[in-house]
């Protein structure tokens, strides 16, 4: 017999005990005894196991896409480690500019499409305000796949033709659990430190997605085991019992405040709330996990769902460990880390932060800092724009004469670039406009680095496009490809960076760090700049410096653009885009129209919340 038809005999085998053991005379007898919903916590053992299996099952299957996707990860990461080897002392690097048919197609329209037509990271308005933006296809792929499963786990094996008694029985004892065992990978993929990110090697702007959408399966199927609860209890003992049981009987009154507490948190998360008041949000946010937390524990007392509740506590504490363990030793000590601000053109601020214990530095990574003086204990994400490792001469001690003590010597400062918006941004831009010299040097914690996940050594060919301060992305991998071409430890050939401002203005935002990079050795070989300036205030203001950097008015045209490249193509080429909505939809199209013809890969780095 087939092993699908001994699961349905598992499910039917368990509907029928349930019913047995929950026959209509039973439940009468349960609740004569309980005063209003005393019920509630009656389960078999025939129940628990039935729970049991259901919870099992979406715990494998979540663990079997995980497998899966590691697999193809390590696949992918040989596919390009295998292909930079090949092509550091090639400089043709025919056999990896054509794609391969079946991959590229699924690269198209799969892994690189928007769910409808083009918009993905194009935010949706209604008027002015905001409604956040569409998931790709592959990511409302997974999303409808664990929509779909956990309807199926609720109503499958259900005897919805049986006694109503005993089906809402059953019906609230699924949701439940499926309600607490869904808080487990809710917690796992709202952490910053969660494992998945680096071992899959998906960003942690679309954990933050799918995080936001277990919270609302978590809602759903809390509200569903609440409702089943209400309507059995209404046709029993009516609303005056429903109403006494809930006031009156603990395990009641916990699970009522747990359901207000979870459906309280998706209607203060919704993207309008959370983008204008964020730091409100915030501390709303965990407050009422803090109240959903306790009321759940009370309501699960003495229950097998209590040990789910436990796991998922645990996690969430271990994750906060990490986090305040990595904040103490990145900051405390040789005098704490400390952050220049400065205000530069065009409502933006330069950031210095001097890092008390030092990390090796890899682009594409990030940051979180807290200023105690301007936002108190509240973090904010940036992207790491420039790093540099500083000699401090110690003479009581004299020369370095060991590891450890040449170590302690260097100290790590790393560049931000941020621009004025409102809230946190906004202060801390008065603040330093408002100093002498626009100038300012206050305590700071830097939490990290997180990211770097993009590797661009193994491409002949690399496209950076960079939208106003999105600049801050791709200027450490200008400086990693321009390094390693000179050494010889990467199979880049032509390097383009697009960068698209408002202003000539702008420019001074990263001129030092430019400057280095076009003094570096071999620079002339393989990078090309192109400025694009969207509002110059005179057509003077536009000049190319040289042939390998030049300056254009207006916007680019994306598609033109990777045409040309992709015409004198080396290699295999990655496409990279860190900016507006629009430039990344655009940079997206092209690459996608161009699936087939060539091998190009597409990388977007953003960040919703």
């Amino acid at each position: 017999m087939p092993a699908n038809s001994n699961h349905w005999m598992v499910f039917a085998a368990l509907a029928s005990t349930t019913m047995a053991s929950e026959a209509p005379g039973a439940a009468s007898s349960t609740n004569s005894g309980s005063s209003g919903g005393g019920n509630a916590s009656t389960k078999t053992p025939a129940t628990e196991a039935e729970n049991s299996l259901f919870t099992k099952y979406l715990f494998s299957i979540l663990a079997a896409i995980v497998i899966s996707l590691a697999v193809y990860r390590i696949v992918i990461y040989s596919v390009r480690y295998i292909r930079t080897l090949s092509c550091l002392n090639n400089s043709t690097q025919r056999y990896f500019k054509m794609p391969n048919a079946s991959f590229a197609n699924i690269k198209k329209h799969l892994l690189y499409a928007p769910l409808f037509r083009k918009h993905h990271n194009q935010e949706l308005h209604l008027s002015s305000a905001g409604l956040g933006i569409l998931p790709t296809r592959v990511q409302s792929v997974f999303l409808a796949s664990i929509i779909g499963m956990n309807i199926t786990l609720c109503i499958v094996a259900i005897q919805w033709h049986g006694p109503e008694t005993a089906m809402l029985k059953q019906f609230r004892n699924r949701t439940g659990t499926l309600a607490v065992a869904n808080m487990i990978p809710l917690v796992i993929m709202g952490g910053r430190n969660n494992p998945l990110i680096r071992m899959l090697n998906i960003s942690f702007d679309s954990f933050n997605l799918f995080h936001r959408w277990f919270g609302r399966i978590v809602a759903a199927e809390a509200i569903g085991h609440t409702l089943a609860w209400t309507i059995n209890e209404v046709n029993t003992v009516g609303w005056e019992g429903v109403q006494k049981g809930i006031v009156k009987v603990n395990m009641l009154t916990t699970g009522f405040i747990a359901t207000v507490a979870v459906v309280a948190i998706v209607l203060q998360a919704n993207v309008i709330l959370r983008r204008a008041f964020y730091e409100t949000f915030l501390h709303m946010h965990i407050a009422l996990i803090i109240v959903l937390i306790v009321g759940l524990w009370k309501h699960l007392d003495g229950l097998p769902q209590q040990n789910l509740l436990l796991y998922m506590i645990l996690l969430w504490a271990l994750e906060r460990g990490v986090r305040l363990l990595s904040l103490v030793y990145r900051n405390i000590g040789q005098g704490g880390t400390k952050a220049v601000v400065e205000t530069l053109p065009g409502d933006a601020i330069r950031v210095t932060l001097k890092v008390a214990r030092p990390w090796a530095f890899r682009p594409g990574q990030s940051v979180f800092v807290t200023i105690p003086s301007v936002g108190m204990w509240t973090s904010h994400p940036f992207s790491v724009a420039w790093s540099d490792e500083e000699e401090r001469f110690d003479s009581e001690k004299g020369l370095a004469m060991s590891r450890q003590d040449i170590l302690s010597s260097r100290r790590t400062s790393m560049s931000l670039i941020i621009r004025r918006r409102t809230g946190f941004t906004n202060h801390l831009y008065e603040k330093a406009d408002r100093a002498p010299e626009n100038q300012i040097t206050v305590n700071a914690f830097v939490e990290g680095p997180y990211g770097g996940l993009q590797n661009l050594h193994s491409y002949g060919t690399v496209m950076l496009f960079a939208g106003g301060v999105g600049i801050t992305h791709q200027v450490p991998y200008v400086r990693d490809l321009v390094a390693g071409y000179a050494n010889g430890t990467v199979a880049a050939r032509r390097v383009l960076l697009v960068w698209i401002i408002q202003s000539p203005e702008h420019l001074e935002w990263i001129r030092p760090w430019m400057t280095t990079i076009l003094a570096m050795d071999k620079r002339r070989d393989i990078l090309r700049i192109q400025l694009f300036v969207t509002r110059p205030r005179s057509t003077k203001e536009i000049h190319s410096p040289s042939a390998t950097v030049q300056m254009f008015p207006g916007k680019p045209n994306v598609d033109t653009l990777i045409d040309m490249e992709s015409e004198n193509q080396v290699g295999a080429m990655g496409v990279s885009v860190c900016g507006t909505g629009g430039l990344s939809d655009d940079v997206r199209m092209a690459v996608r129209k161009r699936q087939g013809l060539r091998n190009i890969d597409f990388m977007e780095e953003s960040y919703s919340w």
